[in-house]
């Protein structure tokens, strides 16, 4: 399927979706994970800890951030494939950092959980249907479709990727 429209998602996620380059997916998925786990590993366990301003997340919690969210988008889009009409909430990120110490886990369990969550992402959307695939519902107050979600945690993770190499690294 070629990239969503813009009227597929919300107006906010539109710099997420133009992120992901034009190719097949669910492979993009597996592309993108290879790319971001051997960037973790490359990672000291001081640099783990690292944050380049006060008040901005470590690189641990950066990761911590995209393993969350992947799981916010993933129940987003089960939702909405198999039908769902409910209007989902949205998820506050700065809740979730606050209740979390991913500043107590190592580099390598984090690494982990996100091989982990991102496996199941990418067996989840490699055997819908075109049909699931367009199949639409309400998040935090927008209407996505199944399809859009699916480049929008594609994206998500490549501006967060972007801004470890221009901010962290």
């Amino acid at each position: 399927m070629p990239n969503p429209e813009s009227t597929a998602y919300p107006p906010f996620y539109k710099r997420y979706v133009e992120k992901v380059p034009d190719v097949k997916f669910p492979n993009q998925l597996k592309v993108q994970s290879d790319e971001t786990i051997a960037l973790y590993k490359s990672l000291s366990a001081a640099q783990g800890d690292y944050a380049y301003a006060p008040g901005k997340w470590t690189l641990k919690e950066v990761l911590g951030h995209l393993i969350d969210t992947e799981r916010v988008f993933v129940y987003r889009a089960l939702s909405m494939a198999r039908g769902d009409q409910q209007s989902l909430p949205g998820m506050d990120q700065d809740l979730y950092m606050a209740n979390v110490n991913f500043a107590g886990r190592t580099i390598e369990s984090l690494i982990e959980e996100y091989d982990s969550v991102r496996q199941g992402t990418i067996h989840f959307f490699k055997h819908l249907s075109e049909d699931e695939l367009a199949r639409t519902g309400t998040a935090n107050n927008g209407l996505f479709t199944v399809h859009a979600l699916m480049y929008i945690i594609s994206g998500h993770e490549l501006h967060h990727i972007a801004v470890i190499r221009e901010r962290y690294l």
